[in-house]
C-alpha cells in the first residue's frame, strides 16, 4: 500500500487511447502510432501502462494472449495467436511522471521545405531552423507529421520512415518505399510553452 501511494504522488494517468481494433490482423495500440496519432499526449518515458477491453474487462477476463503490453513497445493483440481466433477491442493508458500532465505544450507552425521528387523528403530539424530563425526551441518534446494534401497521420500512410524524432526532425526515402515514392509531409514540433511574466 505504501508503494502504490508513492507511484500515485509522483505519477498521473494519461487519457485512454482506443486507435485500432482486430478486424485486420489485431489489435495495435503501439507507443510509436499513439504517440503519431496523438502528439503531445504520452510522456517519453512511461512508467506503467494499463489494458482493458473497451467494455471494461481485464486482459485476463477476455482469454486473449498478448504479443506486447510494455511500456517500450505499447500493446499488441495478434489475432491470429489466439486460441478463440481473435482479439477483443482494447484500450490502453500510461502511468507518466506527475510533471509531465502539469507540462504545457505550444506547437509551433507547419514546415514544409521539402517535396519528395528527389531522394525523398526531408524535414530535418538543423535544415528548418536556418530556414526559420528562432521559431523552433532547443529542444522540442514532440514531433507531429502529416500529410500536406490531407492531414493525414504518418501512421495512416504505410510509408516507411528513416527518421522520426523530435530532436532530429523528420525523413522519408523514396527508396525504402514499395512500389511508390514518398508523399509530401509537413512537420510540427512540440516545445515546453515559455513562461511569460506579469508586469503589472
Amino acid at each position: 500500500p505504501v508503494k502504490l501511494q508513492m507511484v500515485a504522488l509522483i505519477s498521473c494517468f494519461t487519457e485512454w487511447f482506443d486507435r485500432d481494433d482486430p478486424s485486420g490482423s489485431g489489435d495495435w495500440e503501439t507507443l510509436f502510432a499513439l504517440r503519431a496519432e496523438y502528439p503531445g499526449h504520452v510522456c517519453n518515458s512511461p512508467l506503467q501502462i494499463q489494458v482493458q477491453t473497451t467494455d471494461g474487462y481485464s486482459v485476463a477476463a477476455t482469454g486473449n494472449v498478448l504479443s506486447a503490453a510494455d511500456v517500450t513497445t505499447g500493446f499488441v493483440c495478434q489475432n491470429s495467436a489466439q486460441p478463440v481466433g481473435h482479439c477483443h477491442d482494447f484500450k490502453v493508458r500510461f502511468v507518466c511522471p506527475k510533471d509531465f500532465c502539469q507540462q504545457k505544450v505550444c506547437w509551433t507552425k507547419w514546415f514544409d521545405r521539402d517535396d519528395p521528387d528527389g531522394t525523398g523528403d526531408w524535414e530535418l530539424l538543423p535544415d528548418l531552423r536556418k530556414l526559420h530563425p528562432n521559431e523552433i526551441c532547443d529542444t522540442p518534446l514532440y514531433i507531429d507529421v502529416r500529410t500536406v494534401d490531407s492531414n493525414q497521420p504518418i501512421t495512416a500512410t504505410g510509408q516507411v520512415l528513416h527518421i522520426y524524432s523530435p530532436t532530429q526532425g523528420f525523413a522519408c526515402r523514396n527508396e525504402d518505399q514499395h512500389g511508390c515514392k514518398c508523399k509530401d509531409f509537413k512537420v510540427r514540433f512540440g516545445c515546453p510553452c515559455k513562461c511569460t511574466v506579469d508586469i503589472n
